[in-house]
């Protein structure tokens, strides 16, 4: 079978230039499979005029530059609900660039005048200073773009980070002095965004069957479900493609969608993923389908996560139920090892926020303590037996912690990486924290239980 390309795509298949010459409006730091799903299909969806191709650049890995380069940015997005399956390709991508090796034609990309607008996908971990990380790419394509006049720009984050523009501003600020220094505090914007859409690791099932639909092979394919949203603040130094044409929502404000995000469906998806791959679930669909996960994730959104959140002023519990519904998707085989990743980084935006503050308000949030302990048993089984993944950038500093003579609560709270002294000399806070670890630890349960029925409005 032939590799997808523009001769092989089908017809209406946008065929516009693609390579190091070719024009773009926007620069991408992170070319995985959620930009793919999410941002680039936004942009195709409004770029009539063809002014907002992007030139993606990898982080580390040059495995998207070689998915995407012999098909000359063209990919396909395979939706997948409970009810149908759909596939569109996607001609947005009209440069592609390994950030490892080609570091000059990345910082190159970013001091072009025509590009106005980059944005990241980088995950949590992503950002730190250091040699060689997105931060310290972007800020040389910063000093390049000063020093070539090149125009204002703005730098939209969009990961799951509290206030991720602002988190994003911090760190340059950190890393630029000077003349550089005072050019970025005038030319440089960070608007917040909010991202959703599951995009689950793509399979040779997939692949095969997005072969058979297309008649080419799509080394570059990524599956997703149908839903999709993108909350961003209205906030950009040189203009921006029509994304709300597409369904986006430009606001004043994103941190009200955002800590309603992390909280209720990042934060219950961890707990899925722990509690679920403690069970034996291979997917999330298979564990949101278990009548004492559901029961666990939906406890922490009615219960402890919406009373959070009712200053925010918008609606909870029917966004919850649509959150649990939309995992239970068994077209969408997302695994609970890959949500289980980084968990050091992203307990604190998704479950550490609920428990902080419900115990500010004087309440004990079980079901995101129930989620916290979770982590701590995936960790210690990870660590001690071997049978499940540890994929942490904090992977050592946990084997170590694990590895002491003293209490797992005891050694991993210890970990300043993960947790503070507020959560840490919150006595109530660790004795119950201990009293579920112990329950998570000797839970039993096997996979296949039913459903529980999760309370519905009419």
């Amino acid at each position: 079978m032939k590799r997808l390309s523009p001769e092989t795509a089908p017809a209406g298949t946008p065929r516009r230039p693609f390579g190091p010459q070719a024009p773009v409006g926007i620069v991408h730091l992170g070319i995985g499979a959620f930009h793919r799903a999410h941002q680039a299909v936004y942009t195709q969806m409004v770029d009539g005029a063809g002014e907002w191709g992007i030139c993606g650049a990898t982080q580390r890995s040059a495995t998207v530059v070689d998915q995407l380069r012999p098909q000359e940015g063209l990919y396909s997005v395979l939706e997948r609900g409970p009810a149908r399956t759909r596939l569109d390709v996607i001609g947005q991508i009209r440069d592609v660039v390994d950030g490892h090796t080609e570091t000059e034609r990345l910082i190159g990309r970013l001091a072009d005048p025509a590009v106005r607008v980059v944005t990241l996908t980088i995950t949590e971990k992503g950002y730190r200073t250091g040699p060689g990380g997105a931060v310290d790419r972007l800020t040389a394509g910063l000093r390049a773009r000063s020093q070539r006049d090149a125009g204002p720009l703005t730098v939209l984050s969009c990961d799951n980070l509290n206030g991720n523009g602002e988190v994003l501003r911090d760190l340059l600020r950190e890393n630029v002095s000077g003349d550089l220094a005072d050019w970025v505090e005038h030319n440089v914007r960070y608007p917040c965004s909010m991202v959703d859409r599951i995009v689950p690791a793509t399979t040779d099932a997939d692949r095969a069957e997005a072969g058979q639909r297309l008649g080419a092979q799509d080394a570059g394919l990524v599956v997703a479900e149908p839903f999709r949203q993108w909350v961003i603040q209205d906030d950009f130094a040189a203009g921006r493609p029509a994304w709300e044409k597409a369904g986006a929502e430009l606001v004043a404000d994103v941190a009200p969608y955002e800590r309603r995000k992390l909280r209720v469906l990042n934060g219950s998806h961890s707990l899925l993923a722990y509690l679920g791959a403690l069970k034996g679930y291979r997917t999330i669909a298979q564990a949101a389908s278990d009548d004492d996960l559901a029961r666990a994730a939906w406890r922490l959104i009615e219960q402890d996560v919406a009373p959070t959140l009712a200053a925010d002023g918008l609606e909870v519990l029917d966004y919850g139920r649509t959150v649990l519904e939309r995992f239970t998707n068994p077209a969408l085989p997302h695994l609970t090892t890959q949500v289980a990743m980084d968990g050091s980084l992203k307990l604190g935006p998704r479950l550490l926020g609920t428990i902080r503050d419900a115990r500010a308000a004087g309440r004990m949030p079980q079901g995101a303590v129930i989620g916290v302990a979770a982590w701590m048993v995936y960790v210690e089984k990870a660590c001690e037996e071997g049978v499940l993944p540890l994929n942490d950038p904090h992977a050592q500093a946990l084997r170590e912690a694990v590895a002491r003579p003293a209490d797992l609560v005891e050694s991993l709270l210890g970990l300043d990486q993960v947790f503070g002294p507020d959560l840490r000399d919150d006595l109530d806070f660790r004795a119950c924290l201990t009293e579920r670890v112990a329950e998570v630890a000797g839970r039993p349960g096997q996979p296949g239980q039913p459903r529980q029925s999760i309370p519905r409005t009419a």
